[in-house]
């Protein structure tokens, strides 16, 4: 018997290019987000079952329109599964009009919003994934850290058939907390990362940590909570913000693409900037500096 389906339209407001904003996920081999020519893939929770939300583009950049098809739950469970994709993975829910117009004459950015019209924010489904990932890339490359990712989802993610292929899911934060420091140990990583992706773990899992509670914080407020936890610092909160829940004013600006490559083009130097410069020259950028971080990295990726 076919597994049960639900389907829905969804317009995206402003530009939105499904293709250049999945790419990132393709360029770094996530097993989790699922790019594929034409669409994207991503096996959720969705009224305690798991259910496979699979988006396509049936519109163009200019006028976006994303078909979402759920497999393996119906209701109010598979929308809500799709909204959350739709907005914390895909960005797709972000009203790109008002950064489009405020920046299109902007000497930096005007270009490469041209260039790559239609990207939008590629995230995390959960802030609790959003750490984990942002923990594991702390001064290593990300090939390395997406690989160490790979490996904890293979491990620890649930998994799932549908249309004839297995698909696996991010690991639940009980999970990574039953296998605790020494086993996270075994997938190369420092025993730092490894008591820090212990520690959020059995935070988020006890409730002590609660997405509910930091989304309805304002960025600064946030950020200080997260950094009240061992192992996690302003850059490794800020991008948990940024990729987690989707906050479109956050500028990490200590990232060493950002200090290193982007200062290049930016400040037009050759040393690497200090934090606090890069910081002090994205305010230029408010409220979208999440965005122009983006669109930013999106050139050095392109190049």
């Amino acid at each position: 018997m076919p597994r049960a389906a639900f389907e829905l339209e969804f317009a995206p407001r402003g530009p939105f290019s499904l293709a250049r904003t999945s790419a990132r996920f393709a360029r770094h081999g996530d097993t989790v987000n699922v790019a594929h020519a034409g669409g994207f893939a991503r096996l959720v929770h969705a009224g305690g079952a798991l259910a496979l939300v699979r988006v396509e583009e049936i519109g163009t950049v200019a006028r976006p329109k994303l078909a979402v098809r759920v497999l393996g739950a119906r209701g109010a469970a598979a929308e809500a599964a799709a909204e959350r994709v739709l907005a914390r993975v895909l960005g797709a829910a972000a009203d790109l009009r008002p950064f489009e117009r405020a920046l299109r004459g902007d000497p930096l950015l005007g270009g490469l919003l041209r260039a790559h019209r239609g990207l939008r924010i590629a995230g995390s489904l959960s802030l609790f994934e959003a750490l984990v990932g942002a923990v594991l890339t702390q001064q290593v490359n990300l090939a390395f850290a997406f690989s160490i990712r790979a490996a904890l989802v293979l491990a620890f993610g649930e998994r799932a058939r549908f249309a004839g292929r297995e698909w696996l899911a991010f690991p639940a934060p009980e999970r990574l907390a039953q296998a605790g420091e020494e086993k996270l140990r075994e997938f190369r990583m420092t025993r730092a990362k490894a008591g820090t992706l212990a520690r959020l773990a059995r935070a988020f899992a006890a409730g002590e940590l609660a997405e509910a509670k930091l989304a309805e914080l304002d960025d600064e407020a946030a950020i200080a909570e997260l950094v009240r936890w061992k192992g996690v610092g302003r850059w490794t909160a800020e991008i948990a913000l940024l990729r987690g829940l989707g906050r479109l004013d956050v500028f990490p600006a200590g990232d060493l693409a950002v200090v290193k490559r982007l200062a290049r083009g930016w400040l037009g130097r050759d040393a690497p900037a200090e934090e606090r410069e890069m910081r002090a020259f994205a305010e230029r950028w408010r409220p979208w500096r999440s965005l122009a971080l983006v669109y930013g990295l999106e050139s050095l990726a392109a190049a």
